[in-house]
């Protein structure tokens, strides 16, 4: 028997303005951590989720945003055999309590997990019962694949894995299947191989980080509830300082425990352009303590209606260094998207690939549709993030529902398990709905 669990958002907090800062728990403008890291890796049992909630996962962030759509989720509490729920964020009198998901502070750092024994009797996680009852734990051919994968959300709920087992991670269903053994996807281990595993993992640097911070407004920001989302990051997150109306840094307030999100404050009084600074999982400054400057957008100018409102920005690495990141110095057009493709990993006879969707236009997008061409006979496997479809050479690839509405600047990703190697990457297209 196996744990398949649907993330639901209304098991979290109210994300709402007054229901996010009513629900802050601050200390000298920040949030108690209390829950130690794993420095190496730890063994816990390992459950499966669908997807994140909406509009947001645990982190703040909705799923077409993240950094990769391999994804977990991390205990909130630490209660073994207590299953009541407790005030989110968890208030200092209570650290005891605070799960490894150490009320946000580690969204968006990656972890490596490698897969462990299987269980051969009933692994149900019910709560006050033993993992794996009537049966052994077991080591098989599915012992030792990997996958490194992004913290995008939460478990608190009230059953044996989220509350027994510290350790424990919750995986995204999808990504089980795309786990690596001897450098290929090991592709049918979940369901009939799965049974609620365990697993080894630790924390490790995003994987071949290039470029720099993404920046958006969370819905229902405005003027006086400026609430951002921070991501791409090469070491997590741990605080947001935002340079206030008198001149000096102030730290940003989460936006409860999510932990990629924060309340920031204008430069000038009642003002709509911002200046921040990021420190990282290890509370350095990141990037020698680059400020990014940027204002609310037009779109928002009354409140942000979509999930995230990506915005441009620019930096500064000291008195005299500026330099622009991104850009909208050219008219864009109304509605259009562009699909750029990158192979992630490969072996002998295939390859992973990813393909990046962005909303090239200056309008929201409601759905999208992308595009390949390949060089020679490779074959589309397997997929996630899309409905694909393969015609001889020519590979189309449909939005979910979930990841279809694209704000202006936004990106949505989509990955496929390719067969067949030695040819250049397909060719790409894009076509906006």
């Amino acid at each position: 028997m196996k744990l398949r669990r649907s993330r639901l958002s209304a098991r979290r907090l109210a994300r709402g303005a007054g229901a996010a800062l009513a629900a802050l728990v601050v200390v000298a403008g920040s949030l108690v951590p209390t829950a130690a890291a794993p420095a190496a890796p730890v063994v816990g049992t390992a459950t499966h989720f669908d997807g994140l909630g909406a509009p947001y996962g645990g982190c703040g962030l909705p799923q077409e945003m993240l950094d990769s759509q391999d994804f977990v989720a991390l205990n909130v509490y630490n209660t073994p055999g207590d299953y009541n729920f407790y005030p989110r964020p968890i208030p200092p009198s209570q650290a005891a309590k605070i799960g490894l998901w150490d009320n946000g502070r580690n969204c968006g750092r990656f972890v490596q997990v490698t897969i462990g024994d299987y269980c051969t009797g009933t692994n149900d996680g019910a709560a006050g019962q033993p993992f794996c009852r009537n049966g052994s734990w077991i080591a098989d051919g599915y012992n030792g694949a990997t996958l490194t994968m992004v913290v995008a959300d939460s478990c608190g709920d009230s059953n044996a894995w989220c509350r027994d087992d510290p350790n424990h991670l919750d995986l995204s269903t999808a990504s089980l299947n795309r786990f690596l053994r001897n450098g290929v996807p090991v592709g049918d281990l979940n369901p009939a191989h799965w049974n609620n595993r365990k697993v080894s993992w630790s924390y490790v640097p995003s994987p071949n980080y290039t470029g720099d911070l993404r920046l958006g407004f969370l819905q229902g920001a405005q003027r006086y509830w400026p609430a951002i989302a921070v991501s791409h990051l090469a070491n997590g997150i741990h605080g947001v300082e935002y340079l206030s109306e008198n001149g000096t840094w102030t730290q940003a307030k989460p936006n409860s425990d999510m932990g990629q999100a924060f309340i920031i404050g204008p430069t000038t009084n009642a003002g709509t352009s911002y200046e921040i600074r990021v420190r990282d999982a290890a509370d350095a400054l990141v990037n020698g303590g680059r400020t990014y400057r940027f204002s609310l957008p037009g779109q928002c100018s009354s409140t942000c209606s979509a999930a995230y409102t990506g915005v441009t920005y620019t930096t500064s690495d000291g008195p005299t260094s500026t330099t622009t990141t991104t850009t909208t110095t050219t008219p864009l057009p109304a509605n259009g998207c562009t699909a750029t493709a990158t192979i992630t990993g490969s072996w002998s006879g295939g390859y992973q690939l990813e393909v990046v969707v962005r909303n090239s236009g200056s309008s929201a997008l409601s759905g999208w549709t992308s595009s390949l061409s390949f060089e020679g006979d490779q074959r589309v496997t397997n997929s996630w993030n899309a409905v694909v479809s393969q015609t001889g050479r020519q590979v189309t690839a449909s939005n979910q529902a979930y990841n279809g509405n694209l704000a202006a600047g936004a990106s949505a990703s989509w990955g496929a398990v390719v067969t067949g190697a030695g040819l250049p990457l397909p060719t790409t297209a894009c076509t906006a709905r």
